[in-house]
């Protein structure tokens, strides 16, 4: 189905905003509405939404979210398909969530290969409590609770989350994608695809991780931020298929 040049059916169009500017939680939202009109999937869709800056994500969606508490989105999403494995469930997270209070759930959710898909939104940072490091904050960066950098001789070495789960002979698809360029868009939207057939064809797990710019955190201007992704994100988070066990996809 080809959208035409007008909101998704299932992205609500008349809400403002609470994301602070440049912040690529938005762009992710709409790429989700968007596929789930293509993908014909919104009315048998529940989404998990976490704490942190997406805990008001059913604002902006027109489909059945539950919030989840602090880390348990993917024992929460792991409820839901188990219950009523007829649905469509996603879980949304960000890292401070997800691979922090956070880290146990999606360990062995992805163990087991729990049918639904993850979506992990990763901007290197706690963004709604005030700028602390998280465990995908880089050496050197610069947070509230790391006012020097990140020291790797006391704070420890980023947590490759995405990485470790994509081992796992229950996880299905895994890649990783970014939001700071047109170019990366389209890209995180193909991945976004991949990861939804993966889970209606039952073949696994399936996960996409997204690195999202924060400038407000960051302390950058909104293209700088991009620029960053590229110039230094990345080089940590290295882009691409983590794993694909789809079969003959």
């Amino acid at each position: 189905m080809k959208l035409k040049n007008e909101w998704p059916k299932y992205y609500k169009k008349d809400v403002v905003t609470h994301y602070c500017p440049g912040c690529g939680h938005g762009i992710v939202h709409r790429l989700i509405a968007e596929l789930l009109e293509e993908m014909d999937l919104g009315k048998k869709t529940i989404g998990v939404n976490p704490a942190g800056c997406a805990v008001l994500a059913y604002k902006y969606f027109d489909f059945d979210m539950i919030e989840s508490a602090h880390g348990r989105g993917t024992a929460l999403a792991t409820g839901i398909k188990r219950t009523r494995p007829d649905l469509f469930v996603l879980s949304y997270q960000g890292d401070g969530d997800l691979s922090a209070i956070g880290t146990a759930e999606t360990i062995h959710s992805a163990s087991r290969g729990e049918l639904f898909t993850l979506v992990f939104i990763n901007n290197a940072v706690y963004g709604m409590t005030g700028g602390q490091m998280a465990p995908t904050s880089v050496i050197g960066q610069k947070t509230t609770t790391s006012p020097l950098g990140r020291n790797p001789k006391y704070d420890g070495h980023p947590l490759h989350i995405t990485d470790i789960i994509a081992t796992f002979p229950g996880v299905a698809y895994a890649e990783r994608t970014a939001v700071n360029s047109p170019k990366a868009i389209r890209k995180t939207k193909k991945a976004l695809k991949k990861a939804f057939q993966t889970q209606l064809d039952e073949s696994g797990y399936s996960v996409v991780e997204i690195l999202s710019p924060c400038p407000t955190n960051w302390k950058m201007n909104t293209i700088d931020s991009c620029h960053w992704i590229d110039d230094v994100l990345a080089k940590e988070f290295p882009l691409g298929v983590l794993t694909d066990k789809r079969g003959g996809q």
